[in-house]
């Protein structure tokens, strides 16, 4: 199995993979400029720690500071919901933008594994270092691949389905006018 292995927003092409990588997501009808934006809002328990975190000046640094929240400031819920809410952000982002689209369908059936160089608890849980780690990221988007793969079969075989439709439908048209004419 190949496998794409990706970490920094600035690597080529699949630094899009990355939660810093700098492109708006609509996320629970707000636009936030990343999905670790979008992530991170959902993390805070009072409205000032989530207003602090937004206005971070870089997604890593919102990062760095959301990480480092007092758990008294973190959602008592977080630890229940915060992979369905990585999961729903990544579909919004990959869904949104036709171009990031096209890239994470273009890796088919690779493994996909966010490959930090830091070795801590969170890089360990999110991603991979040195091959070890439980490398969430990666897996959401490969679950997020394979819906939206899916869908655009659906849509594809749907398109089809209606073209398939139209062309009867001219040919019984054709041939209803054929009778009239004889």
């Amino acid at each position: 199995m190949n496998e794409i292995r990706f970490y920094r927003a600035s690597e080529k092409p699949y630094g899009a993979f990355s939660n810093l990588f700098k492109r708006d997501v609509t996320f629970e009808d707000e636009v936030f400029p990343t999905t670790e934006h979008a992530y991170q809002a959902g993390k805070a328990r009072k409205p000032a720690v989530r207003k602090w975190l937004m206005s971070a000046p870089s997604p890593a640094l919102l990062a760095m500071a959301a990480h480092g929240l007092y758990v008294w400031d973190v959602s008592p819920d977080w630890s229940k919901i915060k992979f369905d809410r990585m999961k729903r952000i990544l579909l919004a982002k990959f869904t949104q933008h036709q171009d990031l689209k096209d890239l994470l369908l273009s890796t088919g059936n690779a493994r996909l594994v966010e490959a930090a160089t830091v070795d801590n608890a969170v890089n360990r849980l999110w991603g991979e270092v040195n091959g070890k780690g439980q490398n969430k990221l990666g897996q959401l988007l490969m679950e997020v691949r394979d819906e939206i793969g899916k869908s655009e079969q659906l849509k594809g075989r749907s398109k089809k389905s209606v073209e398939s439709t139209k062309r009867t439908t001219r040919k019984k048209l054709e041939a209803a006018e054929e009778i009239v004419s004889a």
